[in-house]
């Protein structure tokens, strides 16, 4: 399932981003703003695969506003404006789509992300380790050897099995994007953990090693099934 988010200031061309939304299966859209500054937070601070973003908005361009999320979601660019075109294609959007659009214009563009997406986790899922630099070094780490993910503001933290901690420039999407998902899932919002290494479980807390990691509600129903 496609996470998404649609930024516009015209509230009509929402209606038609969530009316469009709706006819496609594998695509939930779990917010709408015609704010920008509610947008970005909510953008910094939850995960999302894929943003449709207007281009011309009165504050911030919104080629601007995406160059400026800590976490690089994947966009397609919504306007009325064929100017911006090779502006937007620059940042590597998915795809452009000019006002007023058709649903079937819609869902190529939409068809595109999720042919990227699954593209991006088959390869993860045939690798045994991944890269982050720290430190002015290149890291390669097993994915065996992960005990845990924790968020710190701008920085992640990497919890390895032999102890050593290794901090890096990161967003929790950039490192799960990093991860297998059949390994490796969100366990809170400063917590990724690897499925197999959880211990137990009590109530809202699980049990990895040492450490005692909270589990978000709308992450648990997930650890849960996954078990």
């Amino acid at each position: 399932m496609i996470r998404a988010v649609a930024l516009d200031d015209e509230e009509l061309a929402l209606d038609v981003i969530q009316a469009y939304c709706g006819q496609i299966d594998y695509i939930d859209l779990v917010h709408v703003f015609t704010e920008q500054g509610k947008a970005i937070r909510y953008l910094n601070k939850f995960d999302v695969d894929l943003l449709f973003l207007d281009i011309r908005m009165p504050e911030l361009n919104g080629i601007d506003l995406y160059k400026s999320l800590k976490q690089k979601t994947k966009v397609i660019f919504t306007t009325a404006y064929d100017h911006y075109a090779v502006e937007g294609f620059n940042v590597s959007a998915i795809d452009y789509l000019l006002k007023p659009f058709s649903f079937e214009r819609f869902q190529k563009a939409v068809e595109k992300a999720k042919i990227q997406m699954d593209l991006e986790m088959g390869e993860s899922s045939n690798k045994t380790h991944f890269s982050i630099r720290a430190d002015l070094k290149l890291y390669h780490i097993a994915f065996e050897d992960v005990l845990l993910i924790e968020a710190m503001d701008d920085y992640i933290k990497i919890h390895l099995e032999n102890g050593q901690k290794i901090v890096a420039r990161a967003t929790m999407k950039g490192m799960l994007e990093k991860l297998p998902s059949t390994q490796f899932v969100r366990a809170h919002r400063s917590y990724i953990v690897p499925l197999k290494k959880i211990g137990s479980i009590y109530k809202d807390t699980a049990k990895i090693g040492d450490f005692t990691v909270p589990l978000g509600k709308s992450y648990k129903a997930e650890i849960l099934k996954n078990l």
